[in-house]
């Protein structure tokens, strides 16, 4: 008998699935109607049910296996924290995935009542519980982070009359740990210590022994320190390296072309200790290229110095870049090599990799070649000593070489300002904050960095060399390694759609996505209230940089093919290439060997991976010094935008120092809020009233962390009404407790402050 939906017993989609994925062989709409005698209207049914499977993710189609179940996440698994999505949620997928499609998207859940924490970053590694949610997404809550290993704890030793503690300084430790008292390691009290948890033997709390004493939880250091170690940064250089370092003997000029002749200068900011690249600019006396200009970027010769599979070379490679704090830097290379042999110090000779690169009037490359060569920097100058050179104002350094070497590269970048505009990068307006330390390592002063047309000299010459090293290597059939900036994924790109649609813009549909599409969008933005906002979503929505063997071309600058070649001193990224140009040239024995080509896949992601640790560990110790710098606020009042909008709160920016903070969703008011997608708002069920991104509010500072960098704000602003709401009530997104069935979030903090 034919069997259709109204029949009892049409199997259910969950038959349909458990079917499939024991399915042995084929497993077809044919073999699915012959296991469960489905015939004539039951099968257009079947039709439908399959479609709807497909479409919500849970099925996918093979030609040689018919339907297959897509991937399935196991209750636990291990993640890597990849993204952000565009509310500011942590995003991570599995770190194995088997399926043909795409993993499913997964949110990391904050611990309940502690908010996001710096802890857990972009570029983090965890063991994470997963749950699916009703609306088909997954939420992952962090069991333990594994950037220290499973084992290790970073945190602060307390004595606590006889016995020893140790206080975690991840916000989301579930408990203190007790130390062994024959475990201390001579740990004193108030120390920042490195710990590995010890067999239970029979105690509630767990047990823990001191491993290595860090420093005092007071010192300034110890903020760096705790992001160095929180996310396995490797600090200290081996024997092996440093003795390497110091036999390296200055490379001679060989076989090298000798530029010395050439006045290069260096254009750094004032407090560099290294200058890895020089510029040198003329006009060009060809009168078949009348106005061009020849420019030429040298960059330090690191591959003369660090050969493959040397110790240099291995722990270069295990470090990937250099890491950057505000009171420290943890570099990729020896002082020896970096600060030294490979500075291009002003008036000492180098080894170098040149390029000479020869434009038209209006910045169009004609043509370009590399070279190993051997130079001599003619002038060390700051950013703003140039500049104000340009502008009228020479210094002592500057004025002897205004007209011969300065003015020549101005002009020189004037011809590639007008190709960069007609090339049309993305052009984003993201102020960057610095960091000013006092003499005992304390906050002095928080500022946005200046940006001179000095800055963009320098970047787009960069930015041309780095094209030129990419094609060349192309063209001579070499194995390389690309910095590639994919195009932003559909599912990114529909929700910003949604963010501008709420504030009256639009992105359109159905075209070739290219940085002109979002340069509209922000030029419209500009000069109102939501130009930062834009901003920052628009970032939010863009795919993230890696480096990869394979070439998906350069979005944001909106370039077919992009290398790294200009900062060999602090990215391995950039060696690669220069080894590459090496054995593409033969230039030398020193160049790419087999042995690293055949394994360039492998090499781009570890660094790749080694790259989103450094911004993690950068960004986590920017928050604690921000929340040292912020804990003698608490109780102040401030006005912010909101910068984020989670299930589990707002997040809050102050515009001064950029701290963001945390507004929890339970102390919003005394109805349930929920979380809308669609117009990245919380809102009151019953009020139709909540709080969307970009809103500025008036917050007041309730805690500052400064072991953990976090920090919590009470709103104080009321509720505006949130126009586009998705109805429902209570759609997707529930906070921890109301998808159990809890009681709606809400506090008596919240219905307080109501009352006031």
């Amino acid at each position: 008998m034919a069997r259709n939906k109204s029949d009892p017993g049409y199997p259910s989609r969950k038959d349909i699935i458990r079917f499939i994925r024991e399915a042995e062989g084929h497993a077809g709409k044919r073999e699915i109607a012959k296991a469960f005698n489905i015939k004539a209207d039951g099968r257009i049914q079947l039709k439908e049910d399959l479609r709807a499977l497909i479409e919500d993710g849970t099925l996918s189609r093979q030609p040689s296996k018919g339907f297959v179940v897509q991937g399935e996440l196991p209750p636990v698994t291990v993640l890597d924290v990849f993204d952000r999505d565009t509310d500011g949620e942590l995003l991570a997928r599995p770190m194995k995935w088997e399926s043909e499609s795409p993993p499913p998207k997964i949110y990391m859940a904050p611990e309940r009542g502690q908010g996001r924490g710096p802890a857990i970053g972009i570029g983090d590694r965890v063991l994470a519980r997963i749950n699916r949610l009703k609306d088909g997404t997954h939420e992952a809550r962090v069991i333990k982070k594994l950037g220290l290993g499973a084992q290790k704890i970073l945190g602060v030793y307390r004595k606590d009359g006889k016995a020893a503690r140790i206080y975690p300084v991840d916000k989301r430790a579930k408990s203190d740990l007790l130390v062994d008292r024959n475990e201390t390691n001579g740990a004193k009290d108030g120390e920042l210590v490195l710990a590995e948890l010890m067999p239970a033997k029979g105690h509630a709390t767990k047990l823990a022994r001191v491993v290595e004493r860090l420093c005092d939880v007071e010192e300034p250091k110890a903020v760096s320190l705790i992001a160095i170690h929180a996310h396995g940064i490797p600090n200290e250089l081996p024997s092996a390296v440093l003795a390497e370092a110091d036999a390296a003997q200055p490379a001679q000029l060989g076989k090298r072309t000798d530029l010395r002749g050439i006045p290069f200068i260096t254009i750094d900011p004032s407090d560099a200790r290294d200058h890895d690249d020089a510029v040198h600019a003329e006009a060009d006396d060809d009168p078949k290229n009348e106005g061009g200009h020849i420019v030429r970027v040298a960059i330090a010769d690191v591959a003369a110095y660090i050969r493959p599979g040397t110790a240099m070379d291995r722990e270069a490679l295990k470090r990937g870049n250099s890491v950057y704090f505000p009171d420290r830097v943890v570099p990729m290379l020896p002082e020896r090599i970096s600060n030294d042999l490979c500075s291009l110090r002003e008036g000492e000779d180098r080894a170098c990799m040149c390029v000479e690169m020869v434009f038209d009037k209006s910045g169009a490359k004609r043509r370009h070649k590399f070279m190993r060569g051997f130079m001599r920097s003619t002038a060390k100058l700051s950013y703003v000593e140039a500049q104000a050179a340009i502008d009228g104002a020479p210094g002592e350094k500057a004025a002897p070489i205004l007209e011969s070497v300065l003015r020549p590269l101005w002009n020189a970048y004037e011809a590639l300002a007008i190709a960069r505009d007609r090339r049309g990068p993305l052009d984003l307006d993201l102020p960057e904050r610095k960091i000013e330390l006092d003499e005992k390592g304390r906050i002095a002063s928080i500022s946005n960095r200046m940006r001179l047309d000095a800055h963009r000299l320098i970047e787009e010459c960069m930015i041309q060399a780095n094209v030129c090293a990419a094609e060349t290597l192309e063209q001579k059939r070499s194995p390389l390694i690309y910095r590639v900036h994919d195009t932003p994924t559909e599912e990114k790109l529909n929700s910003l759609r949604e963010v501008l649609a709420s504030i009256d813009l639009s992105l359109a549909k159905g075209q070739v996505m290219k940085p002109t599409n979002f340069n509209t969008i922000l030029a419209r933005a500009k000069d109102t209230e939501f130009n930062q906002l834009v901003n920052d979503i628009v970032l939010r929505s863009q795919s993230q940089a890696v480096y990869t063997p394979e070439n998906l071309g350069h979005f944001g600058l909106n370039l077919r093919r992009y290398a790294h070649f200009t900062s060999p001193i602090r990215r391995y990224a950039d060696l690669i290439v220069h080894r590459a140009l090496v054995r593409a040239h033969d230039f030398g024995k020193d160049g790419l060997t087999d042995v690293e080509a055949d394994k360039l896949a492998e090499i781009a992601e570890e660094i790749s991976n080694h790259e989103r640790r450094a911004m993690a560990a950068e960004r986590d110790s920017v928050d604690r010094y921000l929340a040292a710098y912020m804990h003698d606020q608490v109780g102040e009042t401030f006005h912010g935008r909101i910068s984020g909008v989670t299930r589990f709160g707002l997040f809050v920016r102050l515009p001064d120092s950029g701290a963001d903070g945390l507004v929890p969703i339970a102390t919003l008011g005394n109805e349930y809020f929920f979380h809308d997608e669609a117009t990245h708002a919380l809102v009151g069920d019953r009020s139709r009233k909540g709080y969307r991104l970009g809103d500025i509010v008036e917050v007041r500072l309730r805690e500052a962390t400064p072991l953990t960098g976090g920090l919590r704000f009470e709103l104080l602003s009321d509720p505006k009404t949130i126009s586009g709401v998705s109805s429902g009530g209570r759609p997707r997104g529930k906070g921890p407790k109301d998808r159990k069935g809890g009681k709606p979030h809400g506090s008596k903090l919240g219905k307080a402050r109501r009352r006031k």
